[in-house]
């Protein structure tokens, strides 16, 4: 098996409504989910109580081909996502704006939809959970 690299990311409580969010704005698909109840060898955690029995212990979603873990980690109820944000190439200059309307609902666009010399269209969001995306699509052959 080749090695691999797969973005994970820690929402803190919100990882259900977060799944539904991208299942709806990006046409992410659902993979494996696991709540914390559902560990047969729960372990004491170091930063304090577990999370809630029905939060998410481990969650995977697909967006195109590429495979996203999700978690609420330790429910805290912040997120912290900074320092890195998730780009999407996308097929056409239509796609790019629905999505991005899409992923700004509850959010902001940092730089709405436009022309540039690397991408017929790219913008960039950060949605309602803090986590900045990128969006362009790819360039005419």
């Amino acid at each position: 098996m080749p090695t691999t690299v797969t973005p994970y990311l820690f929402f803190e409580g919100r990882c259900e409504e977060a799944l539904a969010f991208y299942e709806q704005a990006l046409g992410a698909q659902r993979g494996a989910l696991m709540r914390y109840r559902d560990n047969p060898e729960p372990q004491a955690c170091p930063d304090g109580p577990a999370p809630a029995p029905d939060k998410v212990m481990h969650g995977a979603m697909t967006v195109g081909g590429t495979e996203i873990f999700l978690s609420d980690g330790m429910a805290s109820g912040t997120t912290r996502f900074q320092g890195f944000g998730l780009a999407i190439t996308l097929a056409t200059v239509e796609e790019v704006e629905r999505r991005c309307a899409a992923l700004a609902a509850g959010g902001q666009v940092t730089m709405a939809p436009t022309k540039t010399f690397y991408s017929p269209r790219f913008a960039m969001v950060t949605d309602r959970f803090g986590m900045q995306w990128m969006l362009l699509a790819q360039p005419a052959p």
